[in-house]
């Protein structure tokens, strides 16, 4: 995704968060959890989504940095965005192990 992408993200995340965790996350726990959010109260909604968004773009450029982040980030559920988008989660071990 480059800027236009990520702008485009952002906005259909102001309008309406559970597409925008949809878009980043796929169909999954995490979407379910941002539809009750949002349903619950809109603020909730957004929080959460942005939380999931930010999760994604950190784990992405530390991926391209060749950082590996170990420990999983609290209350994500989507191996997409753990992994940043990378693989799904498989990550391959460096030689001479």
């Amino acid at each position: 995704m480059g800027a236009v992408s990520a702008i485009f993200l952002i906005l259909i995340t102001i309008l309406v968060p559970p597409i925008g965790v949809f878009m980043v996350a796929g169909c999954g726990a995490d979407l379910l959890i941002n539809i009750l959010l949002t349903i619950l109260g809109y603020l909730p909604g957004h929080i959460h989504a942005f939380y999931i968004e930010y999760i994604y773009y950190d784990r992405r450029e530390q991926a391209r940095e060749g950082r590996f982040q170990a420990q999983r980030a609290p209350g994500v559920y989507s191996e997409r965005v753990q992994s940043g988008g990378q693989g799904y989660g498989t990550i391959v071990q460096p030689a001479g192990y």
